[in-house]
């Protein structure tokens, strides 16, 4: 196993790692709209919140060494399902080829009240 760690992405705040990559792939924990050098909430629009998570899901994809397309599954939070659809047109702007298996939910509540959080799993070939 190895463990991602980019200071391109937001450090975890929590006891938990960025990503871990075991047995080809890349289990990346939940991220947030925070900004890696601030820790600051990015944002105050879903649109605004969502754009900064598919930059840190970028950062962690580029510190395993792969793109957007070898990402095979999402799992989307958001904190109000009225918000799908502005959601989904930056969600969208994550990937170029391959699109991924993707399941959606609105939750109660979300780390430090954000309105969106996304975790993925891709493949690694190591």
């Amino acid at each position: 196993m190895r463990t991602i760690h980019t200071e391109n992405a937001p450090k975890a705040i929590g006891p938990y790692v960025q990503g871990k990559i075991a047995k080809g792939f890349l289990f990346a924990s939940g991220q947030v709209p925070l900004d890696p050098l601030s820790g600051e909430i990015v944002g105050e629009t879903i649109e605004e919140q969502t754009t900064q998570v598919v930059k840190n899901i970028e950062a962690i994809l580029q510190g395993a060494g792969i793109t957007s397309n070898e990402i095979v599954k999402t799992t989307c939070f958001l904190s109000d399902m009225n918000h799908f659809q502005a959601f989904n047109t930056v969600y969208a702007t994550l990937f170029n080829e391959e699109l991924p298996a993707r399941s959606a939910v609105e939750v109660a509540r979300l780390p430090k009240d954000v309105l969106v959080e996304i975790e993925i799993i891709a493949v690694v070939n190591e």
